[in-house]
């Protein structure tokens, strides 16, 4: 009796190449070139779909819900601007935009100067830089909720600095700026620039560690001095991050909210309320959704009006670049 050994050729029209039950190689190949191709999108989709949502698709709902009379529920029957209308009628608006005036201004001047000063300081390659640079850069490391509660315990009359220095032997020592109407924005400023002023240093001292080395050296040789070298040569060089730090510094001081709910409520009163606590006041707690919404674009303008130029500039020195 004969044995016949199978054969292994491959019947006609299938691949040599192929294994049995499985897909070719050439279309496994293609299908793994799609996957790799199309990666980096379908690790972004659900990212960018939830940003259109709940950063745009609110954007746009507050822009219509600002032309409604919505009050405590929303309402969709358009009646024109009136929630603007409204919202300007109100002293309590006018108050919060003042405050962010006068924080917006101190906040941001006064954390420029500050910022650059510690950037100049160690920019002279000092002993202890990099503890000092941690130092300065904690601050930032905290929440604003964080920040808040600790200055309040700070400024606090009972408890803070002004029973500090009495039980040292000054009795009439009096720094209750928290507790005053006219003072107690003044407060936010203080606890704003403590924790910023780090940032804005950081920025400036790597913005200093990229000047040219051998302009200042040719100053030096020219027998300039130092101080006349940083304003003449070394920060007419890194004006971009001055205008880097001013944007962001600015966007900050428009939307602060959680730093003022900690350390002053918006009190006295009304006393330091800002946009950002306004808004929360009229929307959530007073149940006016339109007129918490008007002042929301309000904000929102102003964040563009702010940002738009300064990203056109930016654009605009990459072109010529």
């Amino acid at each position: 009796m004969t044995m016949q050994t199978p054969s292994l050729r491959p019947a006609a029209g299938e691949d040599a190449g192929a294994v049995p039950g499985s897909a070719t190689p050439q279309k496994a190949g293609g299908l793994r070139a799609v996957a790799q191709r199309h990666l980096s999108k379908l690790v972004v989709a659900p990212s960018f779909a939830a940003i259109l949502l709940f950063v745009y698709g609110f954007i746009a709902w507050t822009v219509y819900i600002s032309f409604t009379n919505s009050k405590m529920l929303p309402s969709y029957d358009l009646v024109g601007a009136e929630a603007f209308s409204k919202l300007w009628r109100i002293e309590r608006w006018y108050v919060a935009i003042e405050n962010l005036l006068i924080f917006g201004g101190l906040f941001i001047g006064i954390s420029l100067v500050i910022g650059i000063l510690l950037a100049v300081l160690l920019d002279q390659r000092i002993r202890g830089e990099g503890a000092l640079r941690t130092i300065y850069l904690y601050p930032m490391a905290l929440s604003f909720i964080v920040t808040g509660t600790a200055w309040k315990w700070i400024l606090n009359p009972g408890i803070g600095i002004q029973q500090f220095v009495r039980d040292l032997g000054f009795p009439a020592f009096t720094f209750d700026w928290i507790v005053q109407q006219d003072t107690a924005v003044y407060t936010l400023v203080i606890a704003a620039v403590w924790q910023s002023s780090g940032f804005v240093m950081a920025l400036f001292l790597a913005a200093l560690r990229g000047v040219d080395q051998e302009i200042i050296k040719a100053a030096y040789l020219d027998g300039a001095s130092l101080p006349r070298i940083y304003w003449g040569i070394v920060l007419p060089s890194i004006r971009p991050v001055f205008m880097s730090a001013f944007v962001i510094l600015a966007h900050l001081a428009v939307k602060s909210y959680d730093l003022v709910v900690a350390l002053t409520g918006g009190g006295p009163g009304y006393a330091s309320d800002l946009p950002a606590t306004f808004m929360y006041e009229m929307t959530f707690r007073r149940n006016q959704i339109a007129i918490g919404s008007a002042s929301a674009l309000m904000m929102l303008a102003t964040v563009v009006a702010i940002i738009v130029p300064y990203l056109y500039s930016e654009l605009k020195g990459g072109k010529r670049v």
